[in-house]
């Protein structure tokens, strides 16, 4: 017998759909300047002391004295501690045994359902990245849904009558680039430990963050009881194609007198066998002093991709939320246009690409996400031709 579950899994058409239109027109159009403002992938190169720290882990894997094979389950001590290290910067303490190594945000945010019980509920924003609502829809598990709408600025707060055992946040959000406050997420964290619920934070986007806004849910008190966070450095330095992470479970985080951070570890020894050691000595060099100097020297050619985005929205009366502190601009389509009119009419009369909110959920239907990713040539070209564009509307 199959997981029968996986036949109520929505088709993940999405990103097809958006490249079978673009095949399309290219194929009409041949001699057409498309610009790509609708990728989630980063592409500035990794930098110098990344590089130079894969470089010399190649070399050290090639000698027989410094060759390494197994590593430990939960990461190596020097990366742990550097992560531990930048959470320290931002006056958060986490003991070592707290932190976990993996390839990824995206994998750990699948797996650490693998700890909880499958007749469990969870809360999930919508719109919303997909992979919160799919590994649900895989486990069977019953999903309620936190709206997000332009009247709460896509940051939903908590609802005393609705129960939920996990809550999926994500500060600054994918796809619509909002970002919670101190008090927004206190009232989560007053609620989860309320209800005796854990929240599962996705902090993958925190390095976008500026000014007093938390960019750990780690800087409110009482999150070591309730919290569970996922962090990566896809974003922050590079790492989509590089695939490193981690995910931090406080030592007082216990449910049903278990330890959530023993059942994660024994789950990730079972299933995992760690990140490579190259890979994990790239990661340390990202906070190394030089390291974390070029990390956010990328950083900030996307977030001044955002600004010139959100500049033309600005120009041409366009309401959106992001582009501030995140590399997702998340604007209402005009005129009541729905996401895929808004689509195809941005491609055939400005050869710009986005994706259709309604892709992320049916709270992001009449709204549409840009990212900052693109090379800065091609955000400022993209910007002009939407804001003519827009004004032409």
């Amino acid at each position: 017998m199959i997981n029968r579950n996986y036949l109520e899994l929505k088709d993940s058409y999405l990103f097809a759909e958006v490249e079978s239109r673009v095949a399309k027109y290219t194929a009409e159009h041949p001699g057409a300047d498309v610009i790509r403002l609708g990728i989630g992938d980063v592409t500035r190169p990794l930098t110098p002391a990344v590089t130079a720290a894969l470089h010399r882990a190649v070399d050290e894997m090639g000698e027989a004295d410094t060759f390494r094979g197994y590593g430990p389950y939960a990461g190596y001590a020097f990366l742990r501690e550097a992560i531990r290290g930048h959470y320290g910067k931002r006056n958060v303490a986490l003991g070592l045994n707290e932190i976990f190594v993996s390839d990824g945000a995206k994998s750990d945010l699948g797996n650490i359902l693998d700890i909880f019980g499958a007749d469990i509920s969870v809360l999930i924003p919508d719109p919303v990245y997909p992979v919160y609502v799919d590994t649900n829809v895989m486990a069977g598990r019953k999903i309620g849904f936190l709206q997000a709408t332009e009247q709460n600025g896509f940051l939903p707060l908590p609802d005393p009558a609705v129960h939920g055992d996990i809550i999926y946040l994500c500060s600054p959000g994918n796809p619509t680039g909002a970002v919670y406050d101190r008090a927004g997420l206190a009232a989560w964290v007053d609620y989860a430990n309320r209800e005796g619920a854990v929240i599962l934070f996705d902090a993958a986007y925190e390095a976008f963050v500026t000014g007093d806004l938390p960019r750990s849910i780690y800087e409110i008190p009482g999150t070591e009881t309730c919290a569970i966070e996922f962090g990566s450095f896809s974003k922050t330095a590079g790492f989509t194609g590089t695939r490193c992470g981690y995910t931090v479970v406080p030592e007082a985080l216990v449910r049903d007198g278990e330890s959530l951070g023993a059942l994660w570890l024994r789950r990730q020894s079972t299933k995992f066998n760690g990140t490579p050691y190259i890979v994990q000595r790239a990661a340390e060099a990202v906070y190394s002093e030089a390291g974390f100097a070029e990390a956010m020297a990328n950083i900030a050619v996307y977030r001044e991709n955002a600004r010139v985005i959100a500049d033309a929205l600005t120009a041409a009366g366009v309401w959106f939320t992001g582009g501030e502190n995140s590399p997702y601009i998340w604007l209402k389509c005009p005129g009541g246009m729905d996401s895929w009119t808004f689509f195809d009419r941005l491609l055939s009369k400005a050869q710009v690409v986005g994706t259709p909110g309604e892709g992320f959920g049916q709270n992001g239907e009449g709204f549409f996400r840009l990212t900052a990713f693109a090379s800065p040539e091609n955000t400022r070209r993209a910007a002009r031709r939407l804001q003519d564009f827009l004004r032409a509307l």
